[in-house]
C-alpha cells in the first residue's frame, strides 16, 4: 500500500496513541470518515436549536446570524480544535503539520490566482443557476424542516426582517461565515479528512463532496446542488495536491458574496 506524501509519518518517538493516532493514521476506515464528516453538522444544528435561535429570537434577529452564532459554539471547537489538538498530539506543540496534508504549494501564484478565480466565477454562477433545483427539493421533500428562514432562496433566511436589521447581520457574519468559517472547513474537509481517504482513488473527492455536502443538515434542500458547484475544488485539491485551491474558491466566494449583498442593502440596491 503507498503511503501519503502529503502527510510525512510519525517517528517511532514521537507517534501518538490511543483515538490521536487512529484519527493521525495516513488512513480513515469508511465508517471513521463519515462520522468524522457528518458530527460536526449535527452539533451545529443542536446548538442551533438549543441556544442560538432562542437567543436571537430573543433580540429579534435573522435566523442567519443564528447559525453564525451554533457554528461559533460547534464548527469552530469541533473542526478547529480537532485540528490543534492533533496538532499538539504530533508535534508537542500547536501546529498543523502533518495534521493536514496538500500543503506543499505546487502551483505558482499566478497559476494559482487564475483557478481560484474560475472557480469562483464557476461557484457563483451555477450555484444561482441552481436555486430554481433548490427551490423545487424544498417543496417536493424538505416543507417539514422545522428552521425559521428554510426554503430554495438565497435569502430565505433575512426575509422579512426590518432594512436595518439585515444590514447589521450581514455586516458582522461577514468575518465569521463569510470568511473565517469556510477557511477553518477547508483545513478540516480538505486538509484532514481528504488525504485521508485515499485509499477510494479519483472517488475521494467526490465522496468529500457529497459528504461535505450531507453536513450541511441546515439546507438539506441544497445537497445535490451543492455537490455539483463545489465539486470542482476538492478535485482541483486532489489532483493538484494544494489546498489553496478549495480555500481560495470556498472562502472567496462566501466573503465576495457577503460583502456584495450587504454593500447591496447598504445602498438599497436590494429591497
Amino acid at each position: 500500500m503507498r503511503t501519503t506524501p502529503e502527510l510525512p509519518p510519525t517517528t517511532r518517538d514521537d507517534r501518538p496513541s490511543g483515538i490521536a493516532a487512529r484519527l493521525l493514521a495516513d488512513r480513515h476506515s469508511l465508517p471513521l470518515s463519515i462520522a468524522l464528516h457528518l458530527i460536526p453538522g449535527v452539533l451545529i444544528v443542536a446548538a442551533y436549536l438549543l441556544i442560538a435561535e432562542p437567543f436571537v429570537a430573543s433580540l429579534g434577529y435573522p435566523s442567519f446570524l443564528g447559525w453564525a452564532i451554533a457554528m461559533g459554539i460547534a464548527l469552530v471547537p469541533f473542526e478547529l480544535g480537532l485540528l490543534l489538538w492533533l496538532g499538539r498530539r504530533r508535534n508537542g506543540r500547536f501546529s498543523l503539520r502533518g495534521v493536514i496534508g496538500f500543503t506543499g504549494r505546487p502551483t505558482t501564484r499566478g497559476r494559482l490566482v487564475a483557478i481560484v478565480a474560475a472557480l469562483i466565477v464557476w461557484f457563483l454562477v451555477v450555484s444561482t443557476a441552481l436555486t430554481v433545483l433548490d427551490s423545487r427539493v424544498y417543496a417536493w421533500f424538505f416543507t417539514w424542516v422545522p428552521f425559521e428562514g428554510a426554503g430554495g432562496s438565497a435569502t430565505a433566511y433575512l426575509d422579512n426582517y426590518p432594512h436595518a436589521v439585515m444590514v447589521a447581520t450581514l455586516a458582522a457574519c461577514i468575518p465569521l461565515t463569510g470568511l473565517s468559517y469556510p477557511i477553518i472547513e477547508e483545513l478540516y474537509f480538505r486538509g484532514f479528512l481528504l488525504p485521508r481517504l485515499a485509499r477510494l482513488g479519483n472517488w475521494a473527492p467526490v465522496v468529500n463532496t457529497v459528504l461535505f455536502s450531507i453536513y450541511h443538515l441546515w439546507s438539506p434542500w441544497v445537497i445535490v446542488s451543492r455537490v455539483i458547484f463545489f465539486l470542482p475544488g476538492p478535485w482541483l485539491v486532489w489532483h493538484r495536491k494544494d489546498l489553496r485551491l478549495s480555500i481560495g474558491m470556498h472562502a472567496g466566494t462566501t466573503f465576495l458574496m457577503q460583502t456584495v449583498g450587504t454593500l447591496a442593502l447598504v445602498l438599497n440596491v436590494l429591497p
